[in-house]
């Protein structure tokens, strides 16, 4: 990427980085594991998901000692998506039980459940949620000043939220209406795409990729923001919660014809 220059950057500042974020990562797991085995649901996993990357965030930019204009700027994005994200699932789990995805996972341990909701479930996101992080521990440790890329950054991290935390927001208030009971929410974002907030959550970490992709070295980085796109289209996301919802709701399927399944488009005509 021909906009990609470098005013200086170490990469042993990175590396002795590194070891910071991911203790912060096993500390957000750990506690959330103990409250999930206080509580008896797991669920509360996903309530760390956002509030993980937080603290990621906030312990590199303390030990980071990269360009503060964009070391503030990569703090504020990140929090501002993290505990928007964290409150708006603590809001939707609050007085449910467990999560069946993890019910059904959890059904199949050979032996000790907790162990293998620690290897399956908190080790991966564990690993996930640091691999993903990346482009954000990168640009805590850049000392270029921003540029235009940057900026467009934070353009499509904005267009991004708006998509997720309107997405979301639709959703809520669809399924507090009791008549909508079975139907299938089709207006608003959700008339465009059928997951505006897993495309929100993508254009989210696209967004923060060109902040750090701006400067030397966070082009490297791009296979963070693209796998997350995978996972939120094709693997947990997107494509497994359509396989449960068609299940239940036959008239899913005409839905989904003429809807697009992520990137927002004008539906199909019948």
């Amino acid at each position: 990427m021909a906009a990609a220059t470098s005013v200086g950057f170490d990469w042993g500042d990175l590396l002795a980085l590194l070891p910071w974020t991911l203790a912060a990562v096993v500390v957000v797991l750990g506690v959330t594991l103990l409250v999930a085995l206080r509580q008896g649901r797991h669920t509360v996993v996903d309530v760390a998901w956002g509030l993980g990357f937080v603290a990621i965030a906030l312990t590199a930019f303390l030990v980071g000692d990269g360009d503060a204009g964009r070391s503030w700027l990569v703090l504020l994005m990140t929090a501002a998506w993290g505990l928007r994200l964290g409150v708006h699932i603590a809001r939707r789990s609050r007085g449910k039980g467990e999560d069946p995805r993890y019910e059904a996972m959890l059904a199949k341990a050979p032996g000790s459940r907790t162990v293998f909701a620690v290897r399956r479930i908190y080790l991966t996101q564990g690993v996930v949620m640091w691999f993903v992080s990346l482009p954000v521990q990168v640009a805590m440790v850049q000392s270029d000043p921003l540029g235009w890329l940057a900026w467009l950054g934070v353009a499509v991290w904005a267009v991004g939220l708006f998509f997720e935390a309107v997405g979301d927001w639709q959703l809520e208030r669809f399924k507090a209406d009791p008549g909508n009971k079975g139907k299938v929410l089709d207006t608003g974002l959700w008339h465009y795409t059928r997951h505006p907030n897993y495309f929100g959550d993508a254009c989210v970490w696209w967004g923060l990729w060109l902040v750090a992709a701006s400067t030397w070295p966070g082009v490297l980085f791009v296979l963070s923001p693209a796998f997350m796109t995978w996972n939120l289209a094709k693997g947990t996301g997107a494509a497994l919660l359509e396989k449960d919802i068609g299940d239940r709701r036959p008239e899913y399927a005409d839905y989904v014809r003429r809807t697009s399944g992520f990137v927002p488009l004008p539906p199909k005509r019948a």
